[in-house]
């Protein structure tokens, strides 16, 4: 029951491909009932199907489709063609034209035709998926000239031009006696005749009334060609998945009748397909001789009535290994392994061909047997035989590697009494670092264990030492001096432009190295360069030596010093000018007469000095609520390199020109900006953030409120707001209130405030107008009071300069905070109480219970 279903599913599957067996009823297809939608859909199935619009016409016209209908069709498909459409049919899919189309097994949908899934014992069978690849459909091509060996039949439709002295068209079909009819000439018998034969039949016929037909100088002559081309009725038979009977185009071959019946099936033969024509076997097909060699010669024309038999497979072996297609064969009784072979497209490169094994079955069990190469020509595979073939080894018989320092390290081949002279000279010679006190030979004994073979290698070259015979594996190790001890390098940090580590080079000093780190920072001091020295084979304690040399801008070297040459891992320390300072920008905003920016003047300035330099207060100026904002350990200040980068590209952008080119002189500072501003410090000194010790404090904090609080929202505050008391300031400049100013400091100075906000556990927060008569709980009076939750005695105000107080008691009475323009009072919530559970009132009660019986015995 299943295997039927399996064949039904695949005969519906490979009906869309075998477009000629689905147009059974076109004769009754008429175009002014098709839309231009569905025309373009049966175009779409017939390109689907490998068919041109020329090979559907003539498919069309061969299954009688009038000729004032393909005429229609023609015309359709050529204005759909040129965008037009049609004007006179419908424009909507049409009842009548979808069921016609549908009795065509055109489905409206568009699904192309999909391929059947295989088993993995069908994909292995060589030939299978021939006949069941949707791109290989072996559709006949019908617009080539009609062979002239084409045998006619019943439904051929002829076309016989008369030209000459005489100028006539006859169109004649052969009918199914087998005869044509021609005016004035009568029936004419041709049935089973080819073009050929016909040809000079119809001429002879015709000769009676076109006289010039005739003789050696005829002035009249005709010719025959085929128009529509018949269609036959063929028979599928044996292993196929679709056995049955199938109309084909006159030009179709045993293939397109394989593939119109879906392809042969796994228990099929691939090598003796029987065509039978009249009970007689007219040939036998082979599909091996169309994929191994490409040769169609027994894919013979079908004729009406032939009868095409798949038997079962006899003789099916399977071979595997390193060969081109490995897989399951059919062999005829004739063939050998060496046929098997080349039906598997020959070995692999890495293919072992001096052997096979096959493990063939015998009357009772299985047997194993080797082949050698000579017997491959010989030996007769039989049906259910499994061939083996096995690999080369992965080893080298004649191979030696010689790797270090040569001039061309590498592999080479192993001859008879080669040395480690003759392997050097092979790889060019050593290198100049070569070191040729010793050199190590590695080699594979016979039971795979390794053995170190010492060479000296300096005299073995020389001569001094007796050369060594290589063996097969031999690998030799030629070290290089500096393989051999640390790599050399030199540090150098502080106020260069490249710091860091660089190669060591012989003779180098520290003029050298600046050279090689950039140059000096403006900040670099020429005095007091310091040079730490490794300490060897001292036990005194000593860590390192100390040199200081000085050296100018333009890298001259002064001092007692000046000429010491740099030794391996020396670190040369540049220091920064104590004159030198970057600028540090602080702001002013709000009441005073100068608003803005200030670059701190000295490090002793203060808070005073730099109102007095923004002009002092003005008359709208709010002193009390002056406040102080400052950056905290969270904020990371830009490096050196950082602000040198911004600033370099603000040069950049500056130098390009809106219009024209740039000169010389700007290309070049370009040039210069853009290596300047690639370039990056490693140094402490370059770091981002500012201090070291900033970096300790956040991570202290950070390790602190960690459990309880939420870092991120902390770090994420990088400014704070410091409270000031600037009337005291202004009075007393340079008392404890007047603070040193530092770089990003913002001295904020408001104007009169008026109002005074309510936050918190209030019902209904809000700001209210200043009242100098009101006080703490007046102002809580008008935001409606506190709530429930309201924690009072932890009530506190936030002035208007960043000052808090909070509430204080005094005996039994709360002492709230005295409330000023800009205050802000805060009235935090009381924390949640977790209430006790009944287990916890129970064990209380056991508690007090036992507790009271203990008292009790004791008081008796």
């Amino acid at each position: 029951m299943v295997k039927g279903l399996l064949v039904a599913f695949v005969f519906l599957l490979s009906a869309v491909a075998v477009f000629s067996q689905s147009l059974t009823d076109i004769q009754n297809i008429k175009v002014d009932n098709l839309s231009d939608v569905q025309i373009e859909q049966l175009l779409k199935r017939a390109e689907a199907s490998g068919m041109t619009e020329m090979q559907l016409e003539m498919m069309a016209r061969e299954r009688g489709l009038p000729a004032s209908e393909i005429a229609k069709l023609r015309t359709r498909i050529n204005k759909i063609r040129s965008g037009g459409g049609s004007s006179n049919a419908t424009t909507q899919p049409s009842t009548s034209g979808e069921s016609q189309l549908r009795g065509l097994n055109f489905d409206l949908e568009e699904e192309g035709q999909k391929e059947v899934p295989m088993t993995e014992e069908e994909k292995r069978i060589f030939g299978f998926s021939v006949f069941r690849n949707t791109q290989l459909s072996f559709t006949p091509n019908l617009n080539i000239p009609t062979p002239k060996n084409y045998v006619l039949g019943a439904g051929d439709q002829l076309m016989i031009d008369i030209y000459g002295a005489s100028q006539f068209l006859y169109d004649v079909t052969v009918n199914s006696d087998g005869l044509i009819f021609i005016p004035n000439v009568g029936p004419i018998n041709i049935s089973g005749l080819t073009v050929d034969a016909a040809t000079n039949r119809i001429s002879n016929a015709l000769s009676n009334i076109y006289s010039g037909l005739r003789g050696s100088n005829p002035n009249t002559f005709m010719s025959l060609r085929v128009g529509n081309i018949r269609s036959i009725q063929v028979s599928m038979v044996g292993e196929v998945f679709a056995p049955g009977n199938y109309t084909l185009s006159s030009f179709a071959t045993v293939f397109n009748a394989l593939y119109a019946a879906g392809g042969i099936t796994a228990d099929g033969s691939f090598r003796e397909i029987r065509v039978y024509r009249n009970s007689k076997l007219v040939a036998e097909v082979d599909v091996y001789q169309f994929l191994v060699n490409g040769d169609q010669k027994s894919n013979i024309r079908l004729e009406e009535g032939d009868v095409i038999l798949i038997p079962p497979v006899q003789t099916r072996v399977e071979i595997g290994g390193p060969l081109r297609r490995p897989g399951l064969f059919e062999v005829k009784s004739k063939e050998t392994l060496e046929d098997l072979i080349k039906f598997a497209g020959g070995f692999t490169s890495n293919a072992y061909p001096n052997i096979g094994t096959v493990m063939r079955t015998t009357d009772k069990e299985l047997k194993v047997e080797n082949i050698e190469k000579s017997g491959f020509a010989s030996f007769s595979p039989k049906d259910g035989d499994s061939f083996i073939f096995g690999e080369l080894l992965d080893r080298y018989e004649n191979r030696v590697q010689v790797s270090g320092a040569l001039i061309r390290p590498g592999v080479f081949a192993l001859e008879p009494g080669m040395g480690i002279n003759d392997l050097i000279k092979r790889a060019e010679g050593l290198r100049e670092d070569a070191f040729m006190n010793r050199a190590t030979l590695y080699r594979t004994r016979p039971d795979f264990s390794l053995e170190i073979v010492t060479v000296d290698i300096g005299a073995v070259v020389r001569g001094e030492a007796p050369d060594i015979a290589l063996q097969r594996e031999d690998v030799l190790n030629i070290p290089s001096i500096y393989d051999l001890r640390e790599e050399f390098y030199v540090l150098i940090s502080g106020e260069v432009n490249r710091p860091g580590a660089f190669a060591f080079g012989e003779n180098m000093k520290v003029a050298d190295l600046v050279l090689r780190a950039g140059g000096f920072k403006e900040s670099a001091t020429p005095s007091q360069i310091e040079i730490a020295r490794r300490v060897k084979d001292d036990v005194s304690g000593k860590l390192a030596e100390i040199f200081h040399i000085d050296i100018s801008k333009d890298l001259k070297i002064t001092g007692e010093n000046a000429d010491m040459v740099l030794k391996p891992f020396d670190h040369v320390i540049i220091r920064r000018s104590p004159g030198f300072q970057r600028e540090r920008l602080v702001r002013v905003e709000g009441e005073v007469f100068y608003p803005g920016e200030y670059a701190i003047s000295n490090a002793s300035e203060r808070i005073s000095d730099l109102l007095k330099r923004a002009g002092g207060l003005n008359q709208f100026a709010y002193p009390k609520g002056a406040s102080l904002i400052r950056r905290n350990e969270f904020f990371k200040a830009p490096s050196d390199n950082q602000i040198k980068s911004q600033n370099l590209m603000q040069v950049k952008q500056n130098s390009l020109r809106r219009t024209g080119r740039n000169t010389e002189a700007e290309k070049y500072l370009l040039e210069r900006i853009d290596g300047k501003i690639a370039e990056r410090g490693g140094d402490l000194s370059n770091k981002q953030g500012g201090l070291l010790i900033d970096d300790f404090r956040r991570e202290a904090i950070e390790e602190l409120v960690g459990d309880t609080l939420n870092v991120e929202e902390i770090s994420e505050k990088t400014l704070e707001m410091i409270g000031i008391d600037l009337e005291e300031i202004v009075r007393n400049p340079g008392g404890v209130h007047d603070l040193f100013i530092q770089e990003g400091d913002v001295l904020s100075i408001p104007k009169l405030l008026q109002t005074v906000r309510m936050r918190g556990e209030v019902l209904f927060p809000t700001s209210a107008r200043f009242d100098e008569g009101l006080g703490f709980k007046g102002y809580i009076s008008r935001s409606g009071g506190f709530t429930e939750n309201a924690r009072k005695k932890r009530s506190f105000v936030v002035y208007a300069n960043g000052d808090v107080r909070k509430t204080s008691n005094f005996l039994f009475f709360k002492v709230y905070p005295k409330i000023e323009p800009g205050s802000e009072i805060i009235v935090p919530k009381k924390p949640e109480k977790d209430s006790i559970p009944l287990q916890a009132w129970i064990a209380i009660a056991t508690s007090v219970a036992t507790l009271a019986l203990v008292v009790n015995n004791i008081i008796q």
